[in-house]
């Protein structure tokens, strides 16, 4: 393992996973190209944020650390909702976090990944912030990228936040606690760790900045790329991180006004969840044939029918309670089979096993192999922040009630308006939540949050030793914040390490 610091990552790598015209990287290696060369047009530029996106899902170290579907993986396996029968990728001592022992541990790769990877993207969007003004071509090209670099930037400082920092208390406000070191120039390096405060103040800083920019700005290629209601809705997330409902509400119902989106049919929602096409999809990850690996990838770890040993082997299950929660006349509850056979859940091939819960959420894009593009943002999340900040803002329980109503028709049409309030109209939601983005990288995030400790014991079906008997973390447990890699403490002498 090399060792990291965040002199290291803050070098510009991207172009060695961009999608940069051949011609550029024949004329101009990358090894001798300087900042001003590859800054000089916004076609340029265009390539070095493309290779940002690349990055997002290239694999790290180990098969299932594949960019931020990796990520996504691991702190939903460190819940209570997703499980396996043994010990495995992600819930083992060896390579995942999910016994809750590696993420405190400052030499893991564990550690490591996520530090380096998310630094990583914000290095590179500081080259582009730093850069693009003075690039050679169309005014809202520019706009579009510095919009996309700032939007990408708070995103990852969200991310590194949540993991490396205490959490947020909106009640403890200023939250003076220790955060990241947070460059915001390509020129910055070995810095201090700010507060948690001064971070979100910084990220809050970037997306107003990006969203004001993104208006006219040129379009958004496709939802690979950020666009103005990406931005808004990680705005609305981090909002309902920091307990800010009312800007959370204002900045969820703009994605959902904005009419580009819409929620997916009952038929959509049984195709695989593998497809950026999908009109509920906001942000994701195109992932083209020739640019996936074909075992570090999302579905390689999540999919039914990847030919993987993970998938093979290994089936995803559901917590058996949160399953019991879901009405039986909502798809939802076609996504996971309690009790498999070869009639109601047939498989690619016979050495794939069956397990009692083990879903079907997830499916290759295409048979024979082990790809599928990537869900980021999709509209169901949005609808579900603006109902849990609706309902936790006094006097809006009505548009909450309707807002959980609107989605949840669309998944059940027998779904009756809830009559739920105060906190079994939160609970409520919060169970939907947990049921719909089953997978998809908020449990450890939401848990962390709401101050809640983890208790997998409500699970009647989840396997002990596939964690190593970890089963209850209470809440405010030093467990929930990462220790700071070990490289980066020595090789930043004005950084600290956490409790």
């Amino acid at each position: 393992m090399k060792r990291i610091s965040l002199k290291l990552i803050l070098l510009f790598v991207t172009v060695l996973f961009s999608n940069c015209k051949k011609e550029f990287l024949d004329t101009v290696p990358t090894s001798s190209t300087d900042e001003a060369t590859i800054f000089a047009t916004t076609t340029n530029t265009k390539n070095v944020m493309n290779g940002i996106y690349r990055y997002m899902y290239t694999k790290y170290s180990t098969q299932n650390q594949p960019g931020h579907g990796g990520m996504m993986l691991q702190l939903d396996f460190m819940g209570e909702d997703i499980g396996l029968a043994v010990q495995s990728w992600y819930t083992n001592a060896a390579n995942g976090a999910a016994n809750w022992i590696e993420m405190r541990n400052e030499s893991d790769i564990w550690v490591e990944f996520p530090f380096r990877f998310y630094y990583r993207v914000v290095g590179n969007a500081n080259r582009i912030i730093d850069n693009v003004d003075a690039a050679e071509g169309p005014d809202a090209e520019k706009r579009m990228l510095k919009a996309e670099a700032l939007t990408v930037r708070a995103w990852a400082y969200h991310n590194l936040v949540r993991l490396f920092a205490k959490r947020y208390d909106k009640a403890s406000k200023p939250n003076n606690q220790l955060g990241v070191s947070m460059p915001l120039s390509a020129t910055q390096i070995n810095l201090p760790r700010s507060s948690v405060e001064a971070v979100y103040t910084q990220i809050n800083l970037d997306l107003d900045n990006a969203i004001d920019l993104f208006n006219g700005a040129t379009l958004a290629e496709n939802k690979s790329h950020i666009s103005i209601d990406a931005a808004r809705a990680v705005k609305a997330n981090v909002a309902l991180t920091m307990q800010e409902y009312e800007v959370a509400a204002t900045f969820a119902q703009a994605v959902i006004t904005n009419n580009k989106y819409s929620l997916m049919t009952e038929a959509q929602y049984q195709s695989g969840f593998n497809d950026i096409s999908n009109p509920e999809w906001i942000w994701g990850v195109y992932l083209q044939a020739d640019q996936g690996d074909t075992f570090a990838n999302y579905h390689a770890q999540i999919s039914l029918d990847g030919n993987t040993t993970f998938i093979r082997d290994r089936p995803k299950r559901i917590n058996s309670a949160l399953y019991a929660l879901i009405p039986s006349t909502d798809v939802r509850k076609k996504m996971w089979e309690p009790t498999p056979t070869a009639a109601n859940f047939p498989l690619p091939a016979a050495n794939f096993k069956r397990e009692n819960y083990m879903s079907r959420k997830f499916k290759v894009k295409t048979a024979n192999t082990t790809l599928g593009d990537v869900p980021y943002i999709r509209l169901a999340e949005v609808y579900l922040t603006l109902a849990e900040a609706l309902a936790n803002i006094p006097g809006r329980e009505v548009e909450a009630r309707q807002k959980l109503y609107d989605l949840n028709r669309t998944r059940n049409a027998s779904y009756a308006l809830s009559t739920n309030s105060g906190a079994a109209l939160i609970e409520e939601i919060l169970v939907y939540r947990r049921v719909e983005l089953w997978g998809e990288g908020h449990r450890f995030y939401d848990l962390k949050r709401l101050n809640r400790g983890l208790d997998r014991r409500t699970a009647p079906n989840f396997v002990a030793a596939s964690v190593g008997d970890v089963m209850v973390i209470p809440a405010g447990d030093p467990r929930w914040q990462w220790v700071i890699p070990r490289a980066e403490i020595q090789a930043n002498t004005n950084t600290k390490q956490n409790d």
